[in-house]
């Protein structure tokens, strides 16, 4: 049975969460460029073509084209005062259904936009989107054992520690090691119906 996702728009009291139309290319390179140095130490490596508005025309397209087709939803979201710029990115990201019903968690904020509690509104409005609209039951989220900000956000938000999986990624010149983390959705309450299609 297919699963397709009708891209979202989501709205919250500062934020407006969606996927960006090809024609914002520009300003997620622009986001991008303006963060370089800040995601440098938590991301993987870029392929050559990631510095271009063409990468990022591509790119949009393929988030649409992953959303229609119900593999991923990978949101941008803007201040709802100032619309036209990107302050941050929150993927659900390879999403599974049957019995698993599960996705992977990704975020990213603008250094100049963090202390101020709106990744955490962000993060918030994806895994209520995740459990409600996609009626997912869980959502999984990494993180680095140095990146301590992004530990204390998914804990704040209810995500449990699961496991810690060594070499797990190559990021910043070399496999780092991860801590695993999940949030449980128990309020879904028709997981037969869903699981066995």
């Amino acid at each position: 049975m297919a699963f397709e996702i009708a891209p979202p728009r989501i709205e919250t009291e500062r934020l407006v969460l969606a996927i960006p139309e090809p024609s914002a290319a520009g300003e997620m390179l622009a986001y991008q460029r303006r963060n370089k140095a800040h995601f440098a130490r938590w991301t993987p490596p870029r392929p050559a073509a990631f510095d271009t508005a063409d990468y990022w025309e591509r790119r949009i397209a393929g988030w649409r084209e992953e959303c229609r087709a119900g593999r991923s939803v990978r949101l941008a979201f803007t201040l709802r005062d100032a619309p036209d710029r990107i302050i941050g990115t929150c993927a659900l990201s390879e999403i599974v259904l049957g019995a698993f019903r599960a996705c992977l968690l990704g975020y990213g904020i603008d250094h100049a936009h963090e202390g101020r509690g709106l990744m955490r509104e962000a993060v918030e409005a994806a895994v209520r989107f995740a459990f409600e609209t996609l009626e997912l039951h869980r959502v999984m989220a990494n993180y680095m054992p140095a990146n301590e900000r992004s530990g204390a956000l998914l804990k704040r938000l209810g995500f449990v520690v699961e496991g810690y999986a060594r070499d797990y990624l190559f990021i910043d010149g070399a496999f780092r090691d991860h801590v695993l983390t999940a949030k449980t959705n128990h309020a879904l309450t028709n997981a037969a119906a869903l699981c066995s299609t």
